[in-house]
């Protein structure tokens, strides 16, 4: 595991289209599954790494917290099933199930989505507005797994709650840290070079 940040794309950036499967529901799931949402979003987490394990049970709380309140989310997992077969969609399913997520989970296995949002760890955040331009992308509060701190996903929720009210999301924002996408070989973004944490 290589303990890697979010790329930090550009704010106000569009959010790109792209179509894969629920592993839950067999449904197909894009952008247009979200058309009505006055805000979507985007996660991109796996079921084995440590940081993404450290968090899921708050991810399921967000989905929760806000499915009456017109937020959209989606989970994606980017990671070569072939050499992380944990990762692989039945054990997705598993795992949404054990965790109780409301919303889909999809596995992207050709890892062009991931490429198309410049992920670059689980988990990593991004949400888009009504216009799905991006509003945030980051980390979901300053836990970690090592270092005591509570998960509330404060900074993430903070963002979430300033554009549901139709408020400017605070720039000043944090990347998320987590374990490297796991690239298949010969596979890996020109992006994924010079990206590792700092904290």
């Amino acid at each position: 595991m290589v303990r890697t940040a979010s790329t930090m794309l550009p704010l106000g950036v569009s959010a790109p289209d792209f179509h894969l499967t629920d592993v839950v529901s067999g449904a197909p799931i894009s952008l247009a599954t979200f058309a009505e949402k006055p805000a979507l979003l985007v996660m991109f987490i796996s079921v084995h790494c440590p940081f993404v394990k450290h968090v899921q049970a708050q991810l399921a709380q967000i989905g929760i917290d806000y499915a009456d309140r017109g937020l959209g989310i989606v989970g994606i997992s980017p990671n070569d099933i072939e050499k992380y077969p944990d990762d692989a969609p039945e054990h997705l399913q598993a795992l949404a199930h054990s965790q109780g997520f409301n919303f889909p989970l999809c596995c992207d296995a050709s890892q062009t989505v991931a490429k198309v949002y410049m992920a670059a760890c689980t988990p990593d955040f991004f949400l888009f507005d009504r216009d799905r331009h991006l509003a945030y992308r980051g980390q979901l509060d300053d836990s970690r797994p090592s270092n005591g701190q509570p998960v509330t996903g404060k900074d993430l929720r903070t963002a979430i709650e300033s554009l549901l009210a139709g408020k400017d999301v605070d720039p000043n924002q944090r990347p998320s840290i987590g374990c490297n996408i796991k690239w298949i070989p010969g596979n890996e973004p020109e992006y994924f070079t010079g990206i590792r944490a700092e904290e």
